[in-house]
């Protein structure tokens, strides 16, 4: 019997198993990515009216994303951007914290270039007032 047993600082050193709390995902308009078992995450649009390279432009502009998360029963949408009027860089929607780190290329287009390929990378973390819960 006793070789089946956990000792209360074994089981205490399993509870302190480091757990993941955040993670970083890249992706492209259209990409989606599974969060947990039936949560994920699309990016919908991006879109850029920030003051092209080589025009004279009344404003700087910006960059913006909408995403859709589905999860739980529920569809939400969100959008993020850093110079935005009504929104912003980080957002916590059903317990998750979404945040801009970093758009490729990091610059708008020339004025008569193709759209770039871009690719805007987020880090999802649990918000702490669940992360003790999870």
């Amino acid at each position: 019997m006793a070789a089946c047993s956990i000792d209360s600082t074994q089981a205490d050193a399993v509870d302190r198993k480091p757990r993941k709390t955040s993670a970083s995902y890249a992706l492209r308009q259209g990409d989606s990515v599974m969060l947990a078992p039936g949560t994920h995450l699309k990016l919908e649009r991006i879109n850029d009216s920030r003051c092209k390279q080589g025009a004279v432009c009344v404003w700087a502009g910006y960059i913006s994303y909408s995403f859709t998360l589905t999860g739980r029963g529920a569809t939400r949408n969100f959008v993020l951007a850093e110079n935005m009027p009504n929104a912003k860089p980080t957002v916590t929607q059903d317990g998750l914290t979404f945040a801009l780190e970093k758009l490729e290329p990091p610059e708008p287009p020339a004025m008569d270039a193709p759209p770039p390929d871009y690719r805007v990378s987020l880090r999802v973390s649990i918000a702490r007032q669940h992360a003790t819960n999870t």
